[in-house]
């Protein structure tokens, strides 16, 4: 059976655009193999052409076409369900070429129809959050590129836009479309992509419930590393409660995802 990878970015392959130890090897290793591949991501601030630049320069040969970032998935989705419609977008970074066909504007002052948050960043003062509730409130959309609660840095762990959304759903009554993962949206498109069944394709993550519980709730194999954002309290407390989903398997980071395969007879 030919087996598929699905691998995030952020905290499993760099840090702040910074490989991690073993990572260019491993892919490397993997991309000798054949193993088809795809990369899911919930960054916002970088195109698919800019994320692949900047892992090409941290020694990785990764194609745009090889990356479904939450910023591609979510132009896919405006166009298809917001067609024409203004849209206020809030977040940092040039992904205007991820957002084709849609139209952008970027002050709330004109009159936005459809409201699509980003990563959380700057951007994300008291002003623009209050102005995001009374658009809700309004009966205006608000479309998330992701629900991502944190994210990697090397100075630490950041907060992000997963955070904002539940205080504003929980204000406005109302709930808030997420396009990137856990979203199974994404994963599908990404196993399509691989023309693979979800039965065969491994989820590589950092996040526990974004990347690898959601994969597997899509009938994918999930894999946790013990880099980026992994925390072993989360993961015990998982593993504490017999009743609940655990990852199928935990390696200590990428570069043990070779050997993992080799045992999986893969």
């Amino acid at each position: 059976m030919t087996i598929g990878l699905l691998l995030d970015i952020d905290g499993v392959l760099v840090t702040s655009w910074r490989p991690l130890p073993g990572a260019v090897d491993a892919l490397a290793a993997l991309r000798e193999r054949d193993v088809p591949r795809m990369f899911l991501t919930n960054t916002t601030s970088r195109s698919r052409a800019e994320i692949a630049d900047a892992l090409s320069d941290c020694g990785f040969a990764v194609d745009p076409e090889e990356i479904l970032s939450a910023a591609r998935l979510t132009g896919e989705y405006l166009r298809a369900n917001h067609a024409g419609k203004r849209a206020w977008v809030l977040n940092k970074g040039a992904i205007a070429a991820d957002l084709t066909g849609v139209e952008v504007v970027t002050d709330p002052d004109d009159a936005p129809e459809v409201v699509v948050l980003g990563g959380a960043g700057p951007e994300f003062t008291h002003d623009a959050m209050s102005r995001v509730l009374e658009f809700m409130i309004a009966g205006v959309p608000v479309v998330a590129m992701h629900r991502s609660m944190t994210w990697s840095t090397e100075q630490g762990v950041r907060i992000d836009t997963g955070v904002y959304l539940e205080g504003l759903e929980k204000a406005a009554g109302t709930t808030i479309r997420a396009i990137g993962k856990p979203s199974p949206i994404g994963f599908r498109a990404a196993v399509e992509m691989m023309g693979l069944e979800p039965t065969s394709v491994v989820m590589v993550g950092d996040d526990m419930h974004n990347d690898v519980l959601g994969a597997q709730a899509s009938a994918m194999i999930g894999v946790l590393v013990r880099t980026g954002k992994f925390r072993a309290t989360a993961l015990e407390k998982l593993q504490a409660d017999e009743f609940g989903p655990v990852p199928d398997h935990v390696i200590d980071s990428v570069a043990d995802l070779p050997a993992l395969l080799d045992r999986l007879g893969r």
